[in-house]
């Protein structure tokens, strides 16, 4: 397991955070290009990353709060990013019942052009990073990034990540990540960028 020093504001999420993970990372991502495209609206989005955070990433990532502010989801590259069956009919349900037309159909597909997108060799992938709206601009993210990324370094593990929002590509840039390749999760999607960071030596 990666071995972490983590600042006295970034708290490891536990079990019991799952909601609050997946809250806050829906209104990071709320007015983001592919999600917006995937869901339809921010209720489906709520109800995708609650589900993801609580029965994947807490059960086999690396996830982290700051407060009710800022989340971060990581995970091994091996480890398993499918939702169990059970979790994945509720999962259909939710975009069922609360997603715009066709988004379930669209969230199959776009999980699937990921996964053949997804490097094979071992590294650290980040699935999510986000900050609440009041929240922004007090350097939440950047903690956060960094902290991962230097136990990443000190681990000689590199980083890969799909960057959904152009918007987002400069921060990104600032920590190390290098563009890969733009790619469509489906026919008329926003692009996803992949970005890659190969591990530096420690300080």
């Amino acid at each position: 397991m990666l071995e972490l020093n983590l600042p006295q504001e970034i708290k490891p999420a536990n079990p019991l955070d799952w909601q609050a993970l997946g809250d806050i990372t829906a209104e990071a991502f709320s007015d983001d290009p592919v999600n917006r495209w995937i869901f339809g609206n921010e209720d489906a989005i709520r109800a995708t990353f609650r589900l993801l955070a609580r029965d994947v990433y807490l059960r086999h990532g690396l996830c982290h709060i700051i407060g009710d502010d800022a989340a971060s989801m990581w995970c091994m590259h091996d480890a398993s990013r499918e939702p169990s069956p059970l979790s994945t009919l509720k999962l259909g349900w939710s975009l069922l019942t609360k997603g715009s037309k066709g988004a379930l159909g669209r969230a199959m597909k776009a999980g699937d052009v990921m996964d053949k997108h997804h490097p094979k060799q071992p590294h650290l992938y980040l699935f999510t990073i986000g900050t609440r709206k009041a929240a922004r601009g007090k350097g939440y993210g950047k903690l956060l990034m960094r902290t991962m990324l230097e136990g990443a370094d000190r681990d000689g593990l590199p980083c890969y990540l799909e960057n959904s929002n152009p918007d987002n590509t400069g921060f990104y840039m600032s920590h190390g990540f290098e563009r890969m390749q733009l790619f469509e999760v489906g026919e008329g999607s926003p692009p996803l960028e992949a970005m890659w960071r190969d591990a530096r030596p420690s300080q």
